[in-house]
């Protein structure tokens, strides 16, 4: 498990938090040396020279591991995201300097330099936890019967579709039905990926449609995450067989799904979410604002950036009212996560999960009670909240052993990386690339594991997959 750790190369992870914590007395370069010191450690951590990375597969296909995809999305949208708004804190806006002779605050960016510095220490101590049990190959329990992953992925992406729609229509099993759908889509992404290549004209026009129709509802769904994973893993399962072309046709797509999202979304919301329009009218109208308006565009995409790809404005407030005005909130956030746990069919007068973390959301002053928004903390800020920079620290370590943990039981379980990473992994577990509040992260990821467990127990009992020798 622990092959391959040289205790002074994790050291280096923590050089750049150092650094910038040494000179907290400049904020502006406080916050650079933090926010590079992202780009640092995805370098050293994904090049293997911190660890090695493993060679059981060629580097593009072992991208869904946690080093890799997970680390990016994560990391990334947690360390990298804040640079627009540090931008506009200067004075900046559409990337030209408004105000040359107005000086920005300096306590703002204080503020933000401390965030970034707190984002550099969880980055690191998120890779720590990732590395430190990274361990492959992984000693499997159970082998693949088939050879013919096109048409098994195939079958599992249908079969899951109905499984989600029943457990839709049961009482309090709801987040079920959201599991299996997840791993409907990504089961079928990876069998349009594997089909492509092989040329099999029917499975490419099955997993095509189902493709199709899980964009559609993305789309239409008025939420930007889902529109771009789509895309992401229909890329990430195509590079492997097609680098060149996936490099050259889906890297221009997302750029510009990213510059369009902003208002397209806006103007949706706007007109669907309000009740003027059906899903389908609103989507036209906003497709059509976000091709045509390009004055609405800039200032969207602006006022995207700075307030809504980054947490960092929220995470503020929290550093400014806890623990000054709050004291931390320690172990009560883990009672609250344990009683998560508890099925509401077993505990009819359970408290409900999300008006105990608003709590905390009111309590900093980020809204008022009876204001109908959610503005749940991301999981740094609720590490700070839990207990400071040592809560950081902690928190995002086991949030990163946690992850690599599972992956490898999930290799383990399903024969390896295609089922256990590729679909079960990143099927059933895609918190892991998002991070939210602890409550919903930890009922997420418990009842996650056990489907996970009830599955492989189900394949094996369908000889899709038997024990290893």
């Amino acid at each position: 498990m622990f092959k391959g750790i040289r205790i002074e190369r994790f050291f280096v992870l923590y050089l750049p938090w150092i650094f910038s914590w040494l000179l907290n007395f400049s904020p502006q370069n406080s916050y650079l040396i933090a926010w590079v010191g992202s780009f640092f450690i995805f370098y050293i951590t994904m090049s293997g020279w911190v660890k090695p990375i493993s060679n059981d597969r060629i580097l593009s296909e072992q991208l869904m591991r946690p080093i890799f995809l997970t680390q990016i999305i994560f990391a990334g949208y947690m360390c990298c995201s804040s640079i627009f708004y540090y931008l506009d804190a200067l004075g900046y806006e559409n990337f030209q300097l408004l105000h040359l002779l107005v000086k920005p605050d300096l306590k703002k960016l204080i503020l933000i330099a401390q965030c970034q510095r707190y984002y550099c220490l969880g980055h690191a101590a998120f890779v720590s936890g990732i590395l430190l049990f990274m361990d492959y190959p992984i000693q499997k329990k159970y082998q693949l019967q088939t050879q013919n992953l096109a048409d098994l992925l195939l079958y599992l992406s249908v079969i899951f579709i109905p499984v989600s729609i029943i457990f839709a229509v049961v009482p309090g099993l709801s987040q079920f039905s959201t599991q299996f759908n997840t791993l409907s889509f990504i089961a079928a992404t990876l069998a349009l990926a594997f089909a492509i290549p092989l040329r099999k004209l029917p499975n490419i026009f099955i997993s095509g449609i189902l493709f199709g129709i899980n964009f559609y509802k993305s789309f239409l769904s008025g939420y930007k995450e889902p529109i771009i994973i789509s895309l992401l893993v229909l890329a990430i399962f195509l590079y492997p067989a097609y680098k060149r072309t996936v490099t050259l046709v889906f890297v221009p797509i997302l750029l510009l799904v990213f510059m369009i999202l902003p208002t397209y979304n806006q103007v949706f919301r706007q007109n669907a979410w309000s009740g003027d329009l059906s899903a389908e009218d609103a989507s036209k109208v906003a497709i059509d604002a976000a091709l045509n308006n390009s004055t609405q565009i800039e200032d969207s995409n602006w006022s995207f950036l700075v307030y809504r790809l980054s947490e960092i404005d929220m995470f503020a407030k929290y550093i400014q009212s806890t623990p000054k005005y709050i004291n931390f909130y320690g172990l009560q956030m883990v009672k609250q996560s344990v009683q998560s746990l508890i099925p509401r069919a077993f505990w009819p007068g359970k408290p409900n999960t999300e008006d105990l973390i608003m709590e905390r959301v009111f309590n900093a002053g980020i809204t008022a009670k009876g204001v109908n928004v959610s503005a749940k903390p991301a999981l740094v800020a609720d590490a700070y909240l839990f207990n400071g920079e040592t809560g950081i620290f902690f928190v995002l370590f086991i949030y990163g052993a946690a992850a690599q943990l599972i992956n490898l039981k999930s290799e383990s379980l399903f024969g390896g990386y295609v089922l256990g990473t590729t679909l079960i992994y990143s099927g059933l577990f895609q918190i892991f690339w998002r991070g939210l509040s602890f409550e919903f992260l930890a009922n997420s990821v418990f009842w996650s594991y056990i489907s996970m467990l009830i599955i492989a127990r189900l394949m094996y009992g369908l000889r899709i997959l038997k024990r290893a020798d």
